[in-house]
């Protein structure tokens, strides 16, 4: 086997991937031509074209109002986990959903979990592979907003909603604002995460004090992104020093971005962050979870045995009982060694 087909063979989790984001463009149009919407691009293999990062957050709204029904949620999340299966190895996935993409077009809550759920199961017992949700907060709408949503989250709790998150654009909701939606999550037992420091292209937009915001006033155990978090020492050695796992992303909306990216991946690996690859919206950026673990190991300058401890260390990251990571351990050790006695 190649050095890349080993990798891509690796058993993975991935905790940061989008389900809005985790759509083909071919179910996109699908679902659009099933639900009478319409579409800024018809063409498959134009639709993930993107100008820029604020297109493509207006490109995942439009994506969302083509979900509609509980079949239509249950496709997504199925085609999610199953992609990330049979394109990468994937065991394990916590996928984000972002209901106020969907709240605007009549769909109440209950659907779109209950769809989500529905997908998750029929994926587990057709791949035996597991996925969890996590509801995520729109800062751009505010935080009364984004306390509905948590309220709501909490009405119809599901075994399968394990935290809430937080995304869109950074600047237009910085996390100090959401402090009574987390202190509620985190009251009713939720993990939680935020998107921070993702815009690496400025500081000003999204700087490190975010990262320091969403631990010490958000109560999260792990940041999305954090690329910007460099330009801070003392809160990357702090970090560092207490194994703050940041979901990072490889990929990009926009190839000029790429370099960027992976020279601030670079940069986090060499001061010694935990580090977590993943997805963020696989097809809308040209990836999967084995396309972002062979790149990730390409960037860093990793050899297999470095990429396989890295795929095991992310188990630490998750959310995940103690019980669950120690067989999720155990499995991914077994898959690990007999790929290692292949490549001897």
């Amino acid at each position: 086997m190649s050095i890349d087909a080993i990798i891509r063979a690796i058993p993975k989790i991935d905790l940061h991937c989008h389900l809005a984001g985790s759509l083909s463009a071919r179910t996109v149009i699908a679902l659009a031509a099933k639900n009478d919407v319409a579409l800024p691009v018809t063409d498959p293999d134009k639709f993930y074209a993107f100008t820029d990062f604020y297109d493509f957050l207006s490109r995942l709204e439009v994506i969302g109002r083509c979900m509609v029904t509980r079949d239509d949620f249950a496709r997504v999340s199925y085609e999610a986990l199953a992609d990330g299966y049979l394109k990468g190895n994937l065991r394990y996935a916590e996928f984000f959903f972002s209901p106020d993409y969907h709240y605007p077009h009549g769909v109440s809550y209950e659907t779109m979990v209950d769809g989500f759920v529905d997908g998750l199961r029929q994926a587990k017992g057709e791949f035996g592979v597991t996925g969890r949700l996590i509801p995520a907060i729109n800062r751009e709408l505010g935080p009364e907003i984004a306390i509905a949503m948590v309220r709501d989250v909490l009405a119809h709790r599901r075994e399968e909603v394990i935290g809430i998150g937080m995304d869109c654009a950074e600047f237009k909701g910085p996390p100090e604002l959401f402090e009574g939606a987390y202190a509620l999550a985190r009251s009713a037992g939720l993990r939680c995460t935020a998107h921070a420091c993702e815009d690496n292209q400025t500081l000003t937009q999204a700087p490190p004090r975010n990262v320091e915001t969403c631990l010490d006033v958000l109560g999260c155990d792990r940041i999305d992104h954090g690329y910007n978090i460099l330009a801070d020492p003392a809160l990357t050695c702090r970090c560092r020093e207490q194994g703050v796992p940041f979901t990072v992303c490889s990929h990009t909306c926009v190839p000029q971005r790429m370099e960027k990216r992976a020279a601030s991946l670079k940069a986090m690996h060499d001061a010694g962050l935990f580090l977590v690859p993943c997805t963020d919206d696989p097809p809308m950026f040209g990836t999967d979870i084995g396309t972002t673990y062979v790149t990730m190991a390409r960037i860093l300058s990793l050899g297999v045995e470095e990429v396989m401890r890295m795929s095991l260390r992310a188990i630490e990251a998750s959310w995940l009982s103690d019980e669950e990571k120690a067989s999720m351990m155990a499995d991914f050790q077994g898959e690990i060694q007999f790929l290692a006695e292949m490549d001897a």
